[in-house]
C-alpha cells in the first residue's frame, strides 16, 4: 500500500483501459474499502456491486450508449470523438445503488462518500479509475428494469454512482491542476 496524501494528488480519470483483468482479490478489498464508508446517521443507503461479468458490461455500454443518443445527443457525439466507449474498456465496474431517502441527508451525499472510499482503494493498489455518472442512462432509460435485476439491485434502489476500474492502456493520465483560489481559510 502507499501514502494516502500521495494517492490523493496522483489519482486521476482514467479513460482508456487495457484487457488486463482486474485479480479479483483486489476488486474485493476496493469494494470493501466502500463499505467503510462513513453515513449521516450511519443509515447506510447504499449497495455496492462489484461487477467483472463481460456480458453485463457489454449489456450496461449499449444500453448506455443507446439511452445517451436518445436522451443528449451533444454527449453523445463527445462519446463518439472519444472512441465510442461510454466505459472505456473498464475491466470492472463498482456500481453504487441507493436508497432513496427522505430527509434532511440525502443518499447521493453517501453515496458520493462511497465513490471517494472506492476510488482511493482503487489508486492504492495500483488500480486506475473514473467516477462515472453516464452509466445512469443505461438505468433510467427504457433498458433500466432489466439492467437493474441484471445488476441485483434490491427493490426501490436506483443508480447513484459508477467507478469504472482496470489498468490504463499507455501512459498514466495526469491528476487534474487544483485551483487554490478555491480555499478559504480561517483561522
Amino acid at each position: 500500500m502507499s501514502d494516502t496524501l500521495s494517492d490523493i494528488r496522483a489519482r486521476y480519470a482514467c479513460r482508456a483501459f487495457s484487457d488486463q483483468p482486474v485479480p479479483a482479490a483486489t476488486l474485493h478489498t476496493i469494494a470493501e474499502a466502500g463499505l467503510h464508508a462513513p453515513s449521516a446517521v450511519n443509515r447506510q443507503p447504499w449497495r455496492v456491486i462489484a461487477v467483472t461479468n463481460r456480458d453485463a458490461i457489454a449489456a450496461l455500454e449499449t444500453a448506455g450508449l443507446a439511452a445517451l443518443k436518445a436522451t443528449d445527443a451533444t454527449m453523445y457525439e463527445r462519446i463518439q470523438g472519444r472512441g465510442g466507449k461510454l466505459l472505456y474498456n473498464a475491466q470492472a465496474i463498482i456500481v453504487v445503488a441507493e436508497e432513496p431517502l427522505d430527509g434532511p441527508f440525502p443518499a447521493a451525499l453517501d453515496v458520493g462518500i462511497v465513490a471517494s472510499h472506492v476510488a482511493l482503494a482503487a489508486t492504492s493498489l495500483g488500480v486506475n479509475c473514473v467516477i462515472a455518472a453516464l452509466p445512469g442512462f443505461a438505468f433510467s432509460g427504457p433498458d433500466g428494469p432489466a439492467l437493474r435485476d441484471l445488476f441485483h439491485f434490491p427493490e426501490g434502489y436506483r443508480f447513484g454512482i459508477s467507478i469504472l476500474l482496470g489498468y490504463a492502456a499507455g501512459a498514466p493520465g495526469t491528476p487534474h491542476e487544483i485551483d487554490l483560489a478555491k480555499l478559504i481559510e480561517i483561522a
